[in-house]
């Protein structure tokens, strides 16, 4: 089940967002209305995704999910506002890596699709991880396979001498067959 974490300093906004995940969604929420608080919560505690208000009086969503990503980088993060500053969104964009910008006031199915879709791709993104792990620990194995492969080549190097036939079967000597 995925893990999402809610930051709005406005309760209402954190009561609307929990009903309307609840009712649309299987996924385990947590909301908070202070940023401090859901940092220190980000640093014990795995999230697939964070969606945060862009203004808040203690700390705003940029800067919050900038340290965010810094503890957990493959976490989805996502901006919600009222407010269409660009430079806010650049800054969103460039410093939080924010995956979408979620305007207020929100439509809850285009709200539930965003944070699907966000947890499609982060799903994706880790599958791709595990995927690449799996192929790097398959490369050194076939790497120690092949080191082994060439020290018996070079101490036995008639182990590793076919005969072909014209035919293409194998061609053995008394010897070998004895």
């Amino acid at each position: 089940m995925p893990k999402i974490m809610i930051i709005d300093d406005e309760e209402n906004v954190l009561n609307a967002l929990r009903r309307i995940l609840r009712r649309l969604s299987d996924w385990d929420v947590e909301t908070f209305s202070d940023p401090q608080a859901a940092l220190r919560r980000a640093h014990v505690s795995r999230f697939d995704l964070y969606l945060s208000d862009y203004r808040m009086p203690q700390m705003d969503g940029v800067q919050l999910l900038t340290e965010i990503k810094q503890l957990q980088p493959e976490a989805m993060r996502l901006i919600l506002s009222g407010y269409t500053d660009l430079t806010a969104l650049m800054d969103a964009i460039n410093k939080a890596e924010i995956y979408r910008f979620v305007s207020k006031p929100w439509n809850d199915y285009e709200l539930v699709i965003t944070l699907q879709q966000a947890l499609a791709y982060h799903h994706i993104q880790c599958e791709n991880r595990a995927l690449a792990d799996q192929v790097r620990a398959q490369q050194q194995q076939l790497s120690q396979h092949k080191s082994v492969l060439e020290q018996l080549s070079n101490k036995h190097p008639s182990i590793f001498t076919v005969n072909w036939a014209a035919d293409g079967s194998i061609l053995l000597s008394d010897d070998e067959l004895g």
